[in-house]
């Protein structure tokens, strides 16, 4: 999900980071656990961001990416409009697996196993 390198002692990052601006994990289950911390917890439940707009607007902001487009993709591939509130990640886990899926394709250019991903949803909740 390309998460940037920050202060953040994140779990299961590696030991040794040899991307000088991107996270690296010991497994697609912790890398997708920080993404979804980021989602729910950060984005979501701290700055209130609560629709597709808003939320990739930050993730992925117009100084480096086509947002417009982002947005776009992430509201055709999940069938959830771009300003419409998004229900808490607790109620509504299926839309918010969706979006990081969704996300995750822009990111990566390709589909991945869904599989980390929800294993990586339930590390991230579970806590």
């Amino acid at each position: 999900m390309n998460i940037r390198r920050s202060k953040v002692k994140w779990q299961g990052l590696c030991v040794l980071q040899e991307d000088k601006e991107f996270c690296q994990f010991e497994s697609m289950e912790y890398g997708w656990r920080a993404a979804f911390v980021l989602l729910c917890r950060t984005y979501y439940g701290k700055y209130g961001l609560k629709t597709i707009r808003d939320i990739v607007s930050r993730w992925a902001p117009a100084n480096e990416n086509n947002t417009p487009a982002y947005i776009r993709h992430v509201s055709d591939y999940t069938g959830i409009a771009p300003d419409r509130v998004l229900g808490t990640p607790q109620e509504q886990p299926t839309q918010w697996l969706l979006i990081g899926y969704a996300m995750s394709v822009v990111e990566c250019g390709k589909a991945l196993s869904p599989v980390p991903m929800l294993k990586g949803f339930s590390l991230a909740t579970s806590q």
